[in-house]
């Protein structure tokens, strides 16, 4: 992508805090801006807005702007609005002064580089659908666009909760507008599969098959999928490695901590995860034993809800939030830890998600209260179990001293942050400091490591373009650090990354933290 939004945003900012001296021309096509196309030295200006001297608590509500009139197709019906339950606060719209901070750090606005997919557009859309000045359905695409990896509120100024506004939207939009029928039926599949274990654990024989027999293979080399049904083609892109390990029966209910039992807690199989990724949840389970935690795996548990929580499907979260509250009920557990960063986002989130329930409001908030990331866990914990490094000593001739204190730089890593541990949980020091713990490891930190990778959920199979962009873009950050080998956090992620490893032709381990801990706790090298 160009340079331009991440120029005009600095003069913005610049010109924000007092330094009015530059000016610029507008960054996007005529065709593509809402607002006034003329070169402007201020940010408010773009915006038609009055510079004025504000009190402490005054804003400039975003109605000032003369939005409507530059998009009239958005205009056309003013009764398709939301509803009356939980729409997006109007306090919390009017948090935003359009300083345009948000644009560069805006996955989606960095692709598409159209105003209405980034948060200030957004922010806009919903101003204007809350008035009833414009139709959620002729906006509903824009809100789609949006990935949800919440950079832009670790990146606003001014603290605007745009992730609260977002969240409220979404299940605005699912109840109030008609989807395509490709679109409902790709959802349909998504959202009746996905979030139950006991659903797709009998496809992983089939699956099995269908990659061993050389068929995949076949049906990505002739590319028919992808031309023929887009988002199924998304979908089966990044279907991970089958292995035996998946196709086995769950883990006992109980395992004891390894030496004096230190903690009692409870842990979060996922749904994907736990099919897909078993030697991750395998992985965790024996960093935490080993570190003195007695650990709890409820049989009663399904999936954590987050992927219909980002999507929007409200009632269907709330229902698997119950599920997973219950499954934990009277297990006496010091935490709950869970390995999947954007679980983990959804399960602390289980107050707000259950707000309206007056049988389990406190309950949610009293089991979100107990939710750690396991690196957030084991880094305030402390590691007791000692660490082994990776990878073997240059057999050189040289003394052991001398040659284990030059194996240090022997494994280069590149941690990769995952949004909804950086953006959504403020997780990014944990991580780091866990692996550094590891003898002879070394980080090395990528190109705009704190944008989205593009797999925001199910973000990469409804938004299969924009997500490809974002994927390759992050690849290539990850690649251009030179490291041997990749860290990530969330399987989403993980997914991406190695499918546009493979469509860049590399070949680069990648591992969950976990991994890399049991490995060296257990004195295992890494090949």
């Amino acid at each position: 992508m160009p340079d331009a939004p991440l120029k005009i945003n600095f003069f913005r900012g610049l010109n924000r805090f007092g330094l009015s001296g530059l000016s610029h021309p507008c960054p996007m096509p005529h065709a593509r801006c809402p607002m006034p196309h003329a070169p402007c030295p201020m940010p408010h200006a773009h915006l038609k807005f009055p510079m004025q001297t504000k009190s402490e608590n005054s804003v400039n509500p975003v109605s000032q702007s003369n939005f409507l009139a530059q998009n009239p197709h958005l205009a056309s019906v003013a009764s398709g609005g939301f509803d009356a339950s939980h729409p997006p606060e109007q306090k919390l719209i009017d948090t935003c002064v359009h300083c345009g901070f948000c644009l560069a750090t805006c996955p989606s606005y960095r692709v598409l580089g159209t105003e209405m997919d980034s948060p200030r557009g957004r922010i806009y859309l919903m101003d204007a659908i809350n008035k009833g000045e414009a139709e959620l359905k002729a906006a509903s695409d824009h809100f789609d666009t949006c990935l949800g990896c919440l950079a832009c509120v670790s990146t606003c100024p001014s603290g605007v909760q745009y992730d609260k506004l977002i969240a409220a939207t979404r299940p605005q939009v699912e109840r109030n507008t008609e989807r395509s029928l490709p679109q409902r039926l790709i959802r349909l599949l998504i959202f009746n599969l996905f979030p139950y274990p006991n659903r797709l654990r009998p496809l992983l024989f089939p699956l099995f098959f269908y990659q061993k027999s050389g068929l995949q293979n076949l049906v990505r080399s002739s590319g028919l999928l992808k031309k023929i049904f887009p988002r199924l083609g998304a979908m089966e892109s990044i279907l991970p490695q089958i292995t035996l390990d998946s196709l086995r029966q769950e883990m006992p209910e109980v395992i004891p901590a390894q030496g004096e039992k230190r903690y009692r807690v409870g842990i979060i199989l996922g749904c994907v995860q736990r099919l897909f990724f078993s030697p991750v949840n395998q992985a965790t389970v024996r960093v935490l034993t080993a570190n003195g935690c007695e650990v709890v795996i409820p049989k009663g548990q399904g999936c954590c809800g987050a992927l219909p929580a980002h999507q929007g499907q409200e009632e269907q979260a709330q229902a698997i939030a119950r599920q997973m509250i219950d499954s934990f009920a009277d297990t006496g557990v010091d935490a709950i830890i869970i390995n999947a960063a954007g679980c983990g986002h959804t399960l602390k989130e289980y107050g707000h998600i259950l707000q309206d329930d007056p049988d389990y409001r406190q309950k949610a908030q009293e089991f979100a209260s107990k939710v750690k990331d396991v690196q957030e866990f084991l880094a305030t914990a402390g590691l007791t179990a000692e660490l082994s490094p990776l990878t073997d000593p240059p057999s050189d001739g040289k003394s052991t001293a001398e040659s284990t204190a030059e194996s240090t730089a022997e494994l280069t890593i590149a941690y990769q942050d995952a949004c909804h541990l950086l953006h959504g949980q403020k997780i990014s020091i944990q991580p780091r400091q866990l692996l550094q713990q590891i003898p002879g490891v070394r980080l090395r930190e990528s190109v705009d490591a704190s944008l989205c990778c593009g797999s925001a959920g199910v973000y990469n199979m409804l938004q299969p373009e924009v997500a490809d962009e974002l994927g390759r873009q992050k690849v290539e950050n990850l690649l251009n650090t030179g490291a041997e080998l990749i860290v990530s956090a969330n399987p989403g992620c993980s997914l991406q990354i190695k499918k546009h490893l493979e469509l860049q032709g590399k070949e680069v381990t990648l591992m969950h933290p976990m991994e890399l801990l049991d490995y060296s706790i257990r004195g295992e090298k890494i090949k």
